[in-house]
């Protein structure tokens, strides 16, 4: 495991977002220097020993080259806007410079570059996803996802150890999400004791996203981890099993009201990701 603690620093882009505040601390846990960049304005701080740069990474003048330095082990792009938004058309518009990013990255002799994916790159899918599952998105979100890991894996994959971390239900720190574990936060605060629901039988994916955190780092600094990553629990459970556990264990004055909502026809029975990748690069680092 000592052979992969160095002093090295690796570069987050969207290091002040829901997901990034977590990767940032995590690399730094690890061992490495974490550059940290954020769009500018940003009110985010963090830890002592964090280099902190404000950059928009998308605009056509960024040069992440300048951010490159000797010491570099990765570059760990997180940065997506409108996520929680499916089908803003900001992911079309976005999807080049995104692209352009990646390339340059690669080309300025980054040894390893890790992309933050989704599951709504698949689209409907049944069961276990697989790093070989056919994809076919719903939403354009998933749609420039899915473009950029295709474009990304075949252009750059010659050039630096590439990474697609394809992510899936994510919670914690539900202040700062917009999922349903934020609504419910949101109904207790406006003084409601009963959430409607639907049957809740539809099960998932999910991961606390510390530990997703920890998943990413781990995987975006290990040499010789390549492909697609699915980073999750690799254990589906069901969304009302979820959402009760969080209930009590946050102690909420709240209950469900189950069947209120049916059941949307396009969320699959069960879906959640084959952890066989991950298990196999975590082990490399002794952490399994």
């Amino acid at each position: 495991m000592g052979e992969f603690r160095t002093a090295r620093s690796v570069v987050i882009t969207g290091a002040a977002g829901y997901v990034g505040r977590h990767v940032v601390k995590a690399v730094s846990d690890l061992g490495y220097d974490p550059v940290a960049v954020v769009r500018p304005g940003s009110v985010e701080q963090f830890d002592a020993g964090v280099r902190r740069v404000e950059a928009d990474v998308l605009a056509p003048d960024f040069a992440i080259a300048d951010l490159i330095g000797d010491d570099i082990a990765a570059l760990i792009h997180l940065a997506w806007q409108d996520g929680f938004v499916h089908n803003a058309p900001s992911h079309m518009m976005h999807l080049s410079a995104h692209f352009r990013l990646l390339s340059d990255a690669a080309a300025a002799g980054v040894p390893r570059v890790a992309a933050l994916g989704t599951m709504h790159e698949v689209g409907y899918w049944e069961g276990a996803i697989t790093p070989e599952t056919p994809t076919a998105p719903r939403s354009l979100y998933g749609i420039a996802k899915d473009a950029l890991r295709r474009a990304s894996l075949l252009a750059l994959s010659d050039q630096t150890e590439l990474t697609w971390l394809r992510c899936y239900y994510i919670y914690g720190d539900d202040r700062r999400n917009s999922s349903i574990f934020t609504r419910i936060l949101e109904a207790v605060d406006d003084g409601k004791t009963r959430f409607p629901f639907t049957t809740g039988a539809n099960k998932y994916d999910f991961i606390h996203v510390q530990e997703l955190a920890a998943q990413i780092a781990a995987v975006a600094v290990t040499p010789g981890v390549t492909g697609i990553i699915n980073c999750g629990s690799g254990v589906p459970v069901s969304l009302a099993d979820q959402v009760e556990a969080f209930i009590a264990e946050n102690e909420l004055p709240i209950e469900l009201e189950y069947g209120v909502f049916p059941d949307r026809p396009y969320d699959s029975p069960a879906v959640w990701g084959d952890d066989a990748a991950l298990r196999s690069a975590l082990a490399a680092r002794g952490e399994l």
